[in-house]
């Protein structure tokens, strides 16, 4: 037996594997995210790289479905979110392949782009596909799956990296995307049937290439000055992104069909959920990347090793997160969320503790505590994204979920290795931050204090999506 939503009706085996496919998609996503991060020492190394090269191999990915996610979103309102959906998959296993192919950074980083363009079209659709799926008091549970899938992801990624950069090629961290690919990329176009209203809208290319431009001198500029530090130049490239980023905004008011649905974003608890994913990503995106590094330049852990003392918390996320979804279909998404947040406050907090000498007792129970504030946060304000969304435009509601997301993603990322490298030598930063080098005691110490600011900086960002999360107000989902 399936749901009877709007004016068709849905089978249990459609959405079955309706769902079952969506997970498949953030399951990709999450094993690329922990396993990239795993392999860059060894990448840097074969591929005769440099750190700022290496760091754009994360953050290229993350650029790319930022600018576009809500645009491919919109392609999915206008001509099919399933077939979009489905030709993200292909895209994205494609662009797997052949950055296991490349040969120098540069490949490496235009294959990446590619693989982001796949990326894409799955996340600022796949929350679509689940809204078409099912009605507003069942996706909540849907979200949690997809939660589910993350945490399993994460996990498989960060045990399949240690194995596969230890004992095989880091090549092949690209390569087992590609069979879970073209499986996922069948059952799609096989089974998954076109719902979507398919709505004509305009594509917002000028708003586009302004947030383009804006993000990427930026994180061109946060990124060169971990070397350098700020000078003139790097000076210039943050100054002239944030210029561009206010004339993103005002673009944004002034035309007809803006990136940012402005009338959609009125809706209170639909843009504060949205608000609360973005502060929650600015605050919480770096803080795993912060923690390996310490863990192997303080700690002197291998990377496999380093990686399996964050597990528990990736576990409790994953099998937390059915439940807490079902509970935001029956209380709405405010509470859960916001309990999420403050429980991912408290392990970001623990994490601020850390010393040369802290028992790694510490991290595991702060990540545990992490890890259940995800498996809280993020199914409750996913779900609030679609539940409160109007039909017409789920997908621009998912794209612009995910747009604002990475935007935190990509910032925290840039400004928290900036912030912890002020405290060392530009070329000490560099061994560190791509786990080459051991630290001596002194430089040791010296890191620790700098990673201790940017947990300070990221905490006081997640008091602020609290705020935002509790103002979002309470929901009435329709039975």
């Amino acid at each position: 037996m399936g749901y009877k939503f709007q004016e068709y009706e849905v089978s249990k085996k459609e959405l079955i594997i309706g769902i079952f496919v969506i997970v498949l998609g953030v399951l990709m996503s999450a094993i690329d995210s922990t396993i990239v991060i795993l392999a860059l020492p060894v990448m840097m190394k074969d591929l005769r790289a440099n750190m700022v090269e290496m760091v754009w191999v994360i953050l290229i990915y993350l650029l790319v479905v930022t600018v576009l996610s809500t645009q491919l979103g919109r392609i999915g309102d206008k001509y099919g979110r399933v077939k979009f959906y489905n030709v993200g998959f292909l895209i994205f296993t494609v662009g797997s392949a052949l950055s296991a192919a490349s040969l120098n950074a540069y490949m490496l980083l235009a294959f990446r782009g590619l693989q982001a363009l796949g990326g894409g079209l799955i996340s600022s659709n796949s929350g679509a596909v689940i809204a078409d799926l099912l009605p507003p008091n069942r996706r909540g549970q849907a979200y949690g799956y997809t939660a589910l899938g993350w945490n399993v992801g994460a996990i498989l990624g960060i045990i399949l990296g240690g194995i596969i950069v230890t004992y095989v090629s880091w090549r092949y961290i690209f390569l087992i995307n590609v069979p879970i690919g073209f499986l996922a990329t069948y059952i799609g176009f096989r089974y998954l049937r076109e719902r979507s209203p398919k709505l004509v809208k305009k594509l917002d290319i000028r708003g586009s290439a302004l947030l383009g431009a804006s993000l990427t001198l930026l994180l061109i500029g946060l990124t060169s000055a971990v070397g350098s530090r700020i000078n003139p130049f790097t000076q210039t490239l943050i100054i002239t992104g944030i210029i561009l980023l206010a004339l993103f905004a005002y673009h944004e008011v002034k035309f007809s069909d803006p990136i940012i649905n402005v009338v959609m974003l009125k809706n209170r608890v639909l843009s504060g959920s949205i608000l609360a994913a973005f502060l929650q990503a600015l605050a919480n995106y770096s803080v795993l990347f912060l923690v390996i590094m310490y863990l192997q330049g303080v700690r002197g852990l291998t990377p496999f090793s380093a990686s399996l003392l964050v597990v528990p918390g990736y576990i409790l996320g994953g099998v937390l997160g059915p439940f807490m979804g079902r509970i935001s279909d029956r209380i709405g998404a405010r509470i859960p969320a916001s309990v999420g947040l403050f429980a991912q406050s408290i392990g970001i907090y623990a994490y601020s503790l850390l010393n040369v000498n802290s028992p790694l007792w510490l991290i595991i129970l702060a990540a545990s505590i992490n890890g259940i504030g995800s498996g809280m946060f993020y199914p409750a304000n996913n779900s609030a994204v679609m539940a409160n969304a109007p039909r017409e435009h789920y997908g621009s509601a998912s794209g612009t979920l995910r747009m604002f997301a990475n935007i935190g993603m990509v910032v925290s990322f840039a400004l928290s290795i900036y912030i912890a490298s002020l405290t060392m030598p530009s070329y000490l930063a560099e061994e560190i931050f791509l786990g080459t080098s051991v630290l001596s005691s002194r430089f040791a110490y010296t890191f620790t204090r700098g990673i201790e600011t940017s947990f300070k900086f990221s905490l006081i960002i997640m008091y602020i999506a609290i705020v935002f999360s509790l103002l979002r107000g309470k929901e009435q989902r329709k039975k």
